[in-house]
């Protein structure tokens, strides 16, 4: 497989990562952790054939147990944060926050062994994060506080994927087929707790069956994959810059759907998460910072 193509299959996970704030709202009323389960159930299963045809499934046995236990438990933790933000806190000021992620991975990064923090990390996210103080304060029409559990959940989804992204470079490398195990496990840890904590709600309606089919095939699925090869044998720069534009496209897509009315503050809110997310990114690629 060429760079290019590599870079371009990389691509769609932005793509579909935009889409993952519409379609959880669309799965409402499913409870967090059963979304968890049927989400990683598909995402597994796929995974499985994907695996199957591309190797033979002989290539999961090579993989370290410590290296699923980490990536399942990745999978896991993120989607069910975000799940539980999205349904306490308005889709796009929620998943805003969540987008912090691409910032976080920045700047966690400059900790790493023979890395270090720069002037411009810290700018970027300082301005990231008065992103998401505007979305908590409400901006112009003041503080919501029944809002705030979700954004605060949002907030621990964005620190828990950018760890995890940024720890997984000390984990040890695996082949794409292992993001199949990671689904399935994802989807074996939050079946017993749905069923411990949570009301049992299927979808209701075709389109949330419609919308929680979609989550399983693609965000929370076939993205992984992509994003995978993408970052393996692609361009890892260019999707890395391609990620900082996943905040605004989702914000964009649940605007033109109708889910998330156009403001001042949410636009403004939308540019600077993005935006400290772009300054922080150039000051990784300025080896003069």
């Amino acid at each position: 497989m060429t760079s290019h193509r590599a870079t371009l299959i990389g691509f769609v996970a932005v793509v579909l990562w935009s889409l993952l704030a519409l379609l959880t709202v669309g799965s409402a009323p499913t409870p967090p952790l059963l979304l968890n389960t049927i989400c990683f159930s598909i995402g597994g299963a796929c995974g499985l054939i994907w695996t199957y045809f591309s190797g033979g499934l002989g290539v999961l046995r090579s993989v370290p147990i410590r290296v699923y236990i980490f990536g399942s438990l990745g999978l896991f933790g993120y989607h069910a944060l975000y799940f539980s933000a999205l349904r306490l806190a308005p889709a796009a000021e929620a998943g805003l926050i969540a987008y912090l992620w691409p910032l976080l991975i920045v700047v966690l990064s400059g900790f790493l062994p023979g890395e270090k923090v720069k002037r411009g990390h810290l700018v970027g996210a300082l301005i990231g994060f008065a992103g998401a103080v505007l979305i908590i304060s409400g901006g112009g029409s003041g503080f919501e506080m029944n809002y705030l559990p979700g954004y605060g959940l949002a907030l621990i989804c964005a620190l828990t994927w950018s760890s995890y992204s940024v720890l997984s470079r000390l984990v040890g490398q695996a082949p794409t087929q292992s993001v199949t195990i990671f689904c399935l496990v994802a989807a074996l840890l939050s079946l017993p707790l749905h069923l411990v904590f949570e009301e049992t709600l299927w979808p209701q309606t075709n389109i949330a069956w419609i919308s929680t089919a979609l989550l399983g095939f693609g965000p929370v699925g076939l993205a992984f994959f992509v994003w995978d090869i993408g970052v393996k044998h692609g361009d890892i720069q260019l999707l890395g810059a391609a990620s900082y534009a996943a905040p605004l496209l989702s914000t964009c897509v649940l605007v033109l759907a109708g889910v998330a009315p156009l403001s001042p503050t949410l636009g403004l809110a939308a540019l600077l998460v993005t935006g400290g997310a772009v300054i922080a990114a150039r000051a990784s690629l300025n080896s003069d910072d």
